[in-house]
Order: C-alpha cells, then structure tokens, then sequence
C-alpha cells in the first residue's frame, strides 16, 4: 500500500487555489473567510500564474488579492545509513545566492506526490530509496501563493548517476544533524522546507513524531 498522501485519496497537492473560491455562507469560520467575486489573471507563466482577484470580505467589504498559482511541489529529507543526510547546494536566483536545501521539486501535472518524490531524489541526487514515508504539507507562503509542499522521508539510499533537467546546476552534499543544527541556529539555513524537515527529522529520531514507512515500488 502507497503511503498516505494529502487529503488521503493521492490527489496531487497544491494545485488549486481553493481557499479563493469556498463559499463562505454556510461554512466555518465565516467571519473569516473570503470569497472570490472576480477573477483576473495578470501573468501566465511557464508553470506559475500571476492573479489579482477581487473578494469578498466578512464585512461585506471587498478587496484585491495578488497571488500566485503554483502547482505544488514535494521535498525529501535522504537518510543515509550512517546517519547523516543528503542536502543539495544550488544558486537561487530571485535571492541572488547558494542555498543549502533538501532536495525538491515541482509537481508535474497530474503526476501522483509519492511519484514526484522519488523521480527528484533520484534526479537531483542520483540516489533512489527503499523505504518512503510522509512528513507532513506546508504552506511556505500562505499571504501570496497556493504552493503546497510535501515532505516526505527517505531512507534505505542506494547511489547512482543524477538526471539533472537542462539547465541545473546543483552541488550534492551530505551532513549530519548537528552540522545542520549550527547552521540553523547560527541563522545560515533559511530555506522553509529544509528547516522543517530538519524539524521533523530530530523529532522522529527522538521517537515524538511518527512515520508510517512503506516500501518504494521500485524496491
């Protein structure tokens, strides 16, 4: 059996901006809730849209929303079996720097979460995985963009060669819990999904959080 998944049906995640577009009448926290009364679309980019809609306030108000469509994506947190993990180093350039991250990867359209987890591990890393198992989804910036990112864990590493797509460039790195800890305390690990499965990571080591693992398809 597949690991459980968002919303437990496999569906993939982050891909509709459905918050936006909830009719507030009858639903919890209406006096909270915004409802979409126009859709404008400003940018359609190869795979993010740019919108400004018009909403709906509680207090019967209404106002713009600039946001970004994004198909969602998935980031995987690679234990080796010595204990350290698999990070990747890569120039990101709407900050103008490297990051040190986990890696990750966008959602190809229609493409199962679990299925999009193992082809960027072993794209970006080379590495694929005999056992998979589900973190958690987050939402890294809710204020202005519907991207959704699944963390799942990885483990049982096999090596091989990367498939880098046209165009990337990353660096494979491995470390371990405390490297990463200084780092993140010392405010030089900023990237959101790495801190979180960082987080995730200590917690299920410490047997506070659980995992559900299951075998990979391919194993």
């Amino acid at each position: 059996m597949a690991p459980r998944e968002a919303g437990g049906t496999g569906a993939v995640a982050g891909t509709a901006d459905t918050a936006c577009t909830a009719d507030a009448a009858d639903t919890p926290d209406k006096g909270l809730r915004e409802t979409l009364q126009q859709a404008h679309t400003l940018l359609q980019g190869g795979f993010l849209t740019v919108r400004r809609d018009t909403v709906g306030l509680p207090d019967g108000t209404s106002a713009t929303r600039e946001f970004v469509v994004h198909p969602g994506a998935v980031a995987v947190v690679p234990v080796l079996d010595d204990g350290r993990v698999v990070m990747v180093r890569q120039f990101r350039y709407p900050l103008g720097q490297v990051l040190l991250e986990f890696p990750a990867g966008k959602i190809d359209p229609g493409e199962p979460v679990w299925h999009c987890a193992r082809r960027e591990l072993r794209e970006e890393t080379g590495y694929t995985a005999r056992e998979w198992a589900r973190a958690c989804r987050i939402h890294n910036a809710a204020a202005y963009s519907t991207e959704g990112i699944e963390i799942w864990m990885a483990r049982g590493l096999e090596p091989g060669p990367q498939a880098l797509d046209a165009g990337e460039f990353l660096e494979v790195v491995a470390m371990t819990e405390d490297e990463l800890d200084r780092l993140a305390q010392a405010g030089e690990l900023t990237d959101v999904k790495t801190l979180v499965g960082l987080q995730w990571l200590r917690q299920w080591r410490r047997g506070e959080w659980s995992l559900s693992w299951q075998p990979s398809p391919e194993s």
